[in-house]
């Protein structure tokens, strides 16, 4: 249900309007004038606004000024009287969404309505959009570590060497891999991704370079493997620590000669790929344990950039917190929410054990559960663990 702020100061116009619109199936609030108006919207969501131009204490033109600061994206439609028709066109110049003429046309007023929610949400669906779209150039920090990282990606990428990316889970080993492809020469080319981790052993060399048909008993059909799949792009091997030691011997020879063979098949295949591979275990732990070639470990990590855990990067917490604020409230279509400093303050010293990933999901939980404000209250309440 659509909700609609009417704002004029004749009671009888704000009866009128809402007896109309409430029987529409509209939700409706009220106000006097411009002035109740602006505190109305500031503290609450609305996906239009129908404003009277004449109004005393604020009129309409100042009120529509100052919601635009608060939210550009909620049409505002201004109600003008015969004389004020040039006021109106020029709060239209302004950034008013249009404006109707007293008294109201009851079609052209549900026609301009609807028009104006159909504008909202296509504002919604295109932000929601931009940000899917452009979420792979978002990496959020100021910390020495993270300027760091961005250098490294940034004399990487045009190159083909090899990276391997190590860290935490959760602290965002796939977005560096995306950044590095990203900036890389092969960009227009296919990014292929592998959870080494999520692939049974049995599967991980079919799921790598492929199979005949009829090479093994589920073998129905020929299967296109994920080092074909990205050729002349970049393979992302992301938890590559778990692979198992016979799928490890044929990525290095897929490494060091340029070929892979599908399973059940006796022909090589020359493949172009650039590999880029991550990790949150030791590998060199993983070698000692002979878990993990030492020979595929040197040819992997011609570059290593390791990603520090959320809790070694504290001042960037404010940062990502405000980031997920609007990208979260994007997503949902609401108004970013405002986190207070004590509550903030406490988010910083929170021991954040699952990284960047745990605190997107306590950021949704707030602005799910919490009120107008993000409150010191909400923390305890809703994020710090239960004695």
């Amino acid at each position: 249900m659509a909700s609609i702020l009417i704002i004029d100061d004749e009671k009888a116009i704000r009866k009128t309007l809402s007896e109309i619109l409430s029987y529409e199936g509209y939700k409706i609030e009220e106000a006097a004038d411009g002035e109740e108006g602006l505190k109305k919207f500031t503290s609450s969501t609305y996906d239009v606004v129908l404003c009277d131009i004449k109004m005393p204490k604020m009129d309409g033109i100042e009120f529509l000024e100052k919601a635009r600061l608060v939210n550009a994206d909620v049409p505002i439609i201004v109600i003008s009287g015969h004389g004020n028709i040039e006021t109106a066109v020029e709060a239209v110049k302004k950034g008013a969404f249009d404006y109707i003429s007293k008294p109201p046309d009851l079609n052209r007023m549900l026609i301009t309505l609807r028009n104006a929610l159909d504008k909202q949400t296509l504002v919604t669906e295109t932000k929601v959009l931009k940000r899917k779209v452009g979420k792979v150039l978002e990496m959020i920090g100021d910390s020495n570590a993270i300027k760091k990282i961005k250098e490294t990606i940034e004399k990487v990428a045009p190159t083909d060497a090899r990276v391997l990316i190590t860290g935490e889970n959760g602290v965002g080993k796939e977005l560096v891999a995306r950044w590095i492809h990203e900036k890389s020469n092969r960009s227009s080319g296919p990014m292929v991704e592998v959870n080494c981790a999520a692939i049974p052993g049995e599967l991980i060399e079919s799921e790598l370079f492929g199979h005949e048909k009829g090479s093994f008993t589920s073998a129905i059909r020929q299967r296109i493997g994920k080092f074909e799949q990205a050729n002349g792009g970049t393979l992302f091997l992301d938890e590559i620590g778990d692979m198992s030691l016979g799928a490890q011997a044929k990525v290095l020879r897929a490494l060091q000669e340029g070929k892979i063979t599908r399973v059940g098949a006796d022909k090589d295949i020359t493949v172009d790929v650039r590999v880029v591979a991550a990790t949150n275990k030791d590998l060199l732990k993983e070698v000692e344990d002979k878990n993990f070639r030492l020979d595929l470990y040197h040819r992997l990590g011609v570059i290593i950039v390791h990603v520090p855990s959320l809790n070694e990067r504290r001042e960037d917490i404010p940062l990502l917190i405000g980031y997920y604020l609007e990208t979260i409230a994007t997503e949902y279509g609401q108004t970013k929410k405002v986190i207070e400093k004590d509550a903030m303050e406490l988010l910083k010293e929170y021991n954040w054990t699952g990284n960047i990933r745990e605190l997107r999901n306590v950021v949704e939980r707030l602005i799910i559960l919490s009120g107008k404000n993000i409150t010191l209250e909400d923390i305890e309440t809703y994020v710090l663990p239960k004695k």
